[in-house]
């Protein structure tokens, strides 16, 4: 497996911990933190189970988290999986029998999603019904489960992916958009209190400005910068350590680590600065597609370092200032 700092598939036990457990604890986010307060007040109302959700932006921005936290606002049971487990139509039923009236399902990677499985959801998400196919051949017959009210919350790097009949019968729609600096600073600040591990102000800022806009990062890395604290020091963070720590874990000042540098000079070296199809690219610098497209990608386009274009992937003059070569009359 991959131990790239801010791979999607990496989990820590310490994850939950540092979960908020209700919105006003959950910092960022603030149109969609409104929104779904108003969707969660209006349920209660109504007393009845919240429109289903779909959630879908980078990896490591919260849509886990908030699919918890709308269950504890709701004061219902969450059952959670995702889309690659749910192999055969049977464990997609066994997990729908298994709901209490409005509970909720939340299906992380929903893109995933088998195809045969995904139309199963259609009238279980509309009518709360569920048609299991039994036998095969002519002998083959469908059985009828008539279900509890329930919410089904869907998380997705990869919108896109979606089929339109899947992403249409989703009530709310949401995209979770990268964090400030400010806000990440807030999250590293509450970080420290939850582990007991001081740390400077402005230790707190430098680290939450190479988090790539992303908590995820910005947890993991306070996890290892704590580790150079406890041996090189006191056991408080300073700004010295952090930078220290930040060095030796091989992030540069703009919260890019060697595989992204990697990517870029792909790009720049190997393609004389694009444009360069994705399929070209991966097999150059030995990375998966799908590992670009979802965690590579979104940030260095939100930061301006690449264009995608209908020919392919183009280096801007941002890469080419942060590689220190020429610009002028490679594109």
């Amino acid at each position: 497996m991959d131990n790239r700092i801010v791979s999607p598939e990496i989990k820590n036990e310490d994850d939950n911990t540092l979960r908020p457990k209700f919105l006003k604890d959950y910092v960022g986010q603030t149109k969609v933190k409104e929104m779904i307060d108003i969707y969660i007040k209006a349920a209660k109302l109504r007393d009845e189970p919240i429109d289903h959700i779909l959630l879908y932006g980078p990896p490591g921005l919260g849509k886990t988290t908030l699919a918890q936290i709308i269950a504890n606002e709701m004061d219902v049971s969450i059952i959670t999986t995702s889309g690659p487990a749910i192999e055969k139509t049977g464990d997609l039923a066994g997990l729908l029998t298994q709901l209490t009236p409005g509970a909720i399902l939340f299906i992380d990677e929903i893109h995933r999603l088998p195809r045969f499985v995904e139309e199963m959801l259609y009238s279980a998400m509309e009518d709360y019904e569920l048609d299991i196919p039994v036998g095969k051949d002519q002998t083959s017959k469908t059985i009828r489960v008539d279900l509890v009210p329930f919410t089904l919350i869907g998380a997705t790097t990869r919108y896109g992916d979606l089929s339109s009949p899947l992403r249409d019968r989703f009530g709310v729609v949401e995209r979770l958009e990268y964090y400030t600096v400010d806000e990440l600073k807030q999250i590293v600040l509450r970080t420290s209190k939850i582990y007991d591990c001081m740390i400077d102000e402005a230790a707190a800022y430098e680290l939450a400005r190479r988090s790539r806009g992303t908590p995820r990062i910005a947890n993991r890395l306070f996890r290892r910068i704590r580790d150079f604290a406890s041996v090189k020091g006191d056991g408080k963070i300073t700004l010295e350590i952090c930078k220290d720590a930040l060095l030796k874990l091989g992030i540069n000042p703009d919260g890019l680590d060697f595989r992204d540098l990697k990517y870029l000079r792909g790009i720049v070296e190997n393609f004389k600065g694009g444009p360069v199809g994705l399929d070209a690219l991966a097999q150059t610098i030995g990375e998966e597609a799908s590992t670009i497209e979802d965690v590579y990608e979104p940030y260095l386009l939100q930061e301006g370092y690449i264009q995608r274009t209908p020919r392919g992937r183009i280096a801007t003059e941002k890469t080419y200032k942060l590689l220190n070569i020429s610009y002028g009359g490679m594109l």
